[in-house]
């Protein structure tokens, strides 16, 4: 393990030249790549020097009381030496886990797409639902909250909304809402006080940079037509709406929500780019249930990563068996809880997987 932690600092020394370098600092991709690796392991290289750190005051302490002839003076040492000595097992234990290989799009910003399931008119109001959940838990992170696409449904809510999230390592937080959604609850239009089940799905990519993709323009087809629904005197009158098409995937992009063609287009750029990423992801890991075909499933109530009770004020993350009793604080955007006991799972099931390979 210690070979590795050297081998990492020794790395981080070397991108700190490759930083100052100009030629580096004249080509944008090598600078952000450099860049975004230094930041990556930063924070190992920090807890590995202050665990050298450590294991040097521990040593010339015990060099210290074995020549100290004063008592007092070393009982202060022993006490000193002893406080040292229960950060290393701690600073053993935050280094294994900062040795887990990362997720290579953790740090980067997410587009969410949340869509009404089953359930009709609950199924998009509950999309809306966690549409308003999760842009307040941005919120709360300090991260920025830009609505791309949305379809609003007549009785409230919305039959689809995609966001981007635009904040240093949202996807990390928001992938594990990645799935079916089950609700239930006495719906609004129910007059006899039946609870009802809907599902709403949830998919969330990465986003991605068009050079981190192998995207050809001559493998885009891009249609414009008139926007239609509400946006003024503009609507049906200019083909301001976008229908990109990836040909080799077939993955399809629409994007009306500006009245600019040239902002649409950015747009649905930015999320043709992150969909057929994923989709190739897919594609070389089926068997991988962090997918987005086998992630987010057809809706069905039957499939779901999380409960959402609202008689009991209850949520229940299947994933890992987790139940809270405060489902009013949640839907809120109160999300660290169940986010760090996801993480906390995965955390200890590559340290587990880990083991095993040393």
């Amino acid at each position: 393990m210690f070979d590795r932690l050297q081998a990492v600092e020794d790395r981080y020394e070397r991108l700190n030249e490759l930083l100052s370098d100009p030629d580096i600092v004249n080509n944008p991709k090598k600078l952000r790549d450099y860049s975004k690796e230094q930041s990556d392991i930063q924070e190992m290289v920090e807890v590995y020097r202050e665990y050298n750190l450590v294991k040097e005051q521990l040593a010339d302490t015990r060099e210290l009381m074995e020549i100290e002839k004063d008592p007092e003076m070393f009982e202060m040492m022993k006490e000193e030496f002893n406080d040292l000595n229960k950060q290393i097992p701690v600073l053993e234990e935050s280094l294994r886990i900062l040795l887990i290989p990362k997720d290579p799009n953790d740090s980067k910003n997410v587009i969410m797409e949340v869509r009404g399931a089953a359930g009709g008119d609950e199924a998009n109001i509950f999309a809306g639902d966690l549409f308003r959940m999760y842009t307040r838990y941005a919120e709360t992170q300090g991260w920025k909250v830009e609505i791309m696409e949305a379809t609003p449904n007549p009785s409230g809510g919305y039959k689809e909304v995609i966001l981007m999230i635009n904040g240093q390592g949202a996807y990390s937080k928001f992938k594990y809402e990645n799935g079916a959604h089950r609700v239930q609850r006495v719906p609004a239009t129910e007059s006899q006080g039946r609870i009802h089940t809907s599902t709403a799905t949830v998919a969330c990519l990465p986003e991605m940079h068009v050079e981190d993709v192998e995207i050809h323009e001559k493998d885009i087809r891009v249609d414009t037509f008139a926007s239609s629904g509400a946006g003024g005197q503009s609507v049906n009158t200019t083909m301001s709406a976008v229908r990109m098409v990836h040909l080799p995937t077939g993955v399809v992009v629409s994007m009306q929500d500006e009245r600019s063609q040239i902002k649409n287009r950015e747009k649905a750029m930015k999320i043709l780019v992150a969909r057929v990423a994923e989709k190739n992801r897919a594609e070389a890991q089926a068997e991988i249930d962090s997918t987005r075909k086998s992630a987010v499933g057809t809706g069905d109530r039957s499939e779901r990563i999380r409960t959402y009770n609202y008689p009991q004020n209850r949520v229940t993350d299947h994933r890992i068996g987790l139940t809270i009793q405060k489902l009013d604080q949640i839907v809120e955007g109160k999300l660290d809880e169940i986010i760090d006991a996801l993480i906390l799972d995965e955390q200890a099931t590559r340290l587990a997987n880990l083991n095993e390979d040393v």
